[in-house]
């Protein structure tokens, strides 16, 4: 090899490295939109709840306001139904909607719609926090089996069972505080502020934390296709059987 070779090889390695970051990058991405449902699975969380306050503000009719948000959540599920696609995101809402009119209708408080979210934001944050503490981040069950990785980064790969950590630890602290900010408000605030402060708060943590998802599994390791291993292995298995019956 000439001096002049190794700045070519050099060069070429570092293309290729860079190539394999940007599609490292561009599956990240692929699989953080299929997880958490991209821009229609914002909307479908976000519309039920803006169609009650937006109602309950007009009229203050808690009936009202409540059929419509459960209709419109049962409609985002018919949709969902009739174009063959994912229905996971909006059948959750259906349930949460659901949970959150018999919540109203039971107390006769508007302000009790938004009970169970709440409270299920608080599980959720903890589950983040202990799980990842527990040494399973929960963001690595979640967004494992999308990376065709399963649970192979708790023992093969721990440069991404660390992202997940860190990735499980931001979702944990920011859902904290966004329950920091809206338990107060439950006690304080009338119905209508405390709707559009929560609506407000529906989008910007979650794009928070999915944003800083990215950057820490952007850094990490690329993940273990088990998947393709397995096939890997199921090939290599019957080209063994194949050769043994033809030595018979």
């Amino acid at each position: 090899m000439t001096s002049l070779d190794k700045p070519t090889e050099d060069a070429q390695r570092d293309t290729q490295d860079a190539r394999d970051a940007q599609d490292s990058r561009a599956v990240t991405e692929a699989a953080l939109f299929d997880a958490f449902g991209g821009l229609r699975g914002m909307i479908e969380t976000v519309l039920p709840g803006l169609l009650f306050v937006t109602i309950f503000t007009i009229n203050k009719d808690l009936h009202s306001a409540a059929i419509a948000a459960l209709g419109v959540s049962i409609l985002l599920v018919v949709v969902r139904l009739a174009m063959k696609d994912t229905v996971k995101h909006a059948f959750s809402g259906v349930f949460g909607v659901a949970f959150g009119v018999v919540f109203a209708m039971m107390t006769g408080n508007a302000k009790d719609f938004y009970l169970p979210g709440m409270l299920y934001t608080l599980g959720l944050a903890l589950a983040y926090i202990v799980t990842t503490l527990a040494g399973v981040p929960l963001i690595g069950l979640i967004l494992g089996p999308v990376f065709k990785e399963n649970l192979s980064w708790r023992t093969r790969n721990p440069g991404r069972k660390k992202a997940y950590a860190k990735a499980s630890y931001a979702w944990g602290l920011i859902l904290l505080a966004k329950c920091a900010i809206l338990f107060p408000l439950y006690w304080w605030a009338d119905t209508t502020q405390f709707g559009w402060v929560l609506i407000a708060l529906k989008i910007p943590p979650f794009l928070l934390a999915v944003w800083l998802t990215w950057v820490f599994l952007a850094k990490a390791p690329p993940p273990i296709d088990v998947f393709a291993e397995m096939e890997a292995e199921e090939k290599a298995e019957k080209e063994r059987q194949a050769a043994g019956r033809s030595a018979e």
